[in-house]
């Protein structure tokens, strides 16, 4: 039995979806692909936490300096 034109795939289950290049580069799904985590939010997320954690530390710092030279 022949098995046909080059388009035909006789033995493979399921349709095939042809992605476009958005698709493809991460565009589906709403910008997110796989278990839907945002790599640049995470970034940002992180930054923020970190410029945070910088400025408590310079503030007790300052408070610390302050106190020592009052006495």
């Amino acid at each position: 039995m022949a098995r046909g034109g080059a388009g035909n795939m006789l033995g493979v289950g399921g349709s095939r979806r042809h992605l476009g290049r958005e698709a493809l580069r991460g565009g589906g799904r709403g910008g997110r692909v796989g278990s839907g985590h945002d790599p640049q939010a995470q970034k940002r997320e992180l930054l923020r936490a970190l410029q945070e954690k910088r400025q408590e530390q310079q503030r007790r710092q300052e408070e610390e300096g302050k106190e020592g030279s009052e006495e």
